[in-house]
């Protein structure tokens, strides 16, 4: 089992609200730009640029972690499931991974939690992202298991689903946060081999 971070694992409202703080503008207007270009199709962050067009994100963010306001994780960012439901897994007997799209810095703030999993990486880790077929083709070999025995756990059916079926693995969509939902039972979360609304089903699939 590979599951994706954001809106997988972990909440992603005190991201948000950071960049609000740090760009002065009401975390409202951000949690609803972010809703807009989520259901536009477009990338998360463009929601950023609609603020400000001209932001160069990568600079801003260490602008934000030179000024002790940068990304931070703790046990409230996990949802409740997260914890049990990785446990319980690997209880069964299957290898854990985490693997999404985030920075470096964030990998080693997922181990400080010391989630009960094998092994964790995020692309920032590796130097490619989500779609991209290198980022699936690293995961298996992170997860050492055929694609056919590996499933990816995610809500993104741009970034999780499609990308992930097409590297021949199985897919299970979870229905969690503005994307999960969003695109729950559309077609474009259609190709998903199960479609969950907590990481508790994942224990029941496996069992069955």
């Amino acid at each position: 089992m590979v599951f994706d971070v954001g809106e997988t694992l972990i909440r992603d409202d005190r991201g948000w609200s950071r960049w609000a703080d740090w760009l002065n503008v009401p975390r409202h207007t951000v949690s609803a730009l972010v809703g807009a270009v989520v259901a536009q199709g477009h990338d998360n962050a463009d929601a950023l640029r609609l603020i400000r067009p001209d932001i160069d994100i990568a600079a801003e963010r260490a602008a934000m972690e030179a000024a002790g306001v940068g990304e931070e994780l703790s046990e409230a960012d996990l949802y409740p499931d997260v914890r049990p439901a990785l446990a319980a897994l690997r209880e069964k007997g299957l290898r854990v991974v985490i693997a999404g799209n985030q920075a470096a810095h964030v990998g080693q703030l997922l181990r400080e939690l010391d989630l009960p999993v094998d092994e964790i990486a995020t692309s920032g880790e590796w130097g490619v992202a989500k779609p991209d077929p290198r980022f699936f083709a690293r995961v298996l070999d992170l997860a050492g298991t055929p694609p056919d025995k590996t499933v990816y756990v995610g809500d993104h059916p741009a970034n999780d689903i499609r990308p992930a079926k097409a590297a021949g693995l199985r897919v299970a969509h979870l229905r969690r946060g503005p994307w999960g939902h969003l695109w729950s039972g559309t077609a474009e979360a259609a190709g998903a081999d199960w479609q969950i609304d907590s990481l508790h089903d994942l224990v029941r699939c496996a069992a069955s």
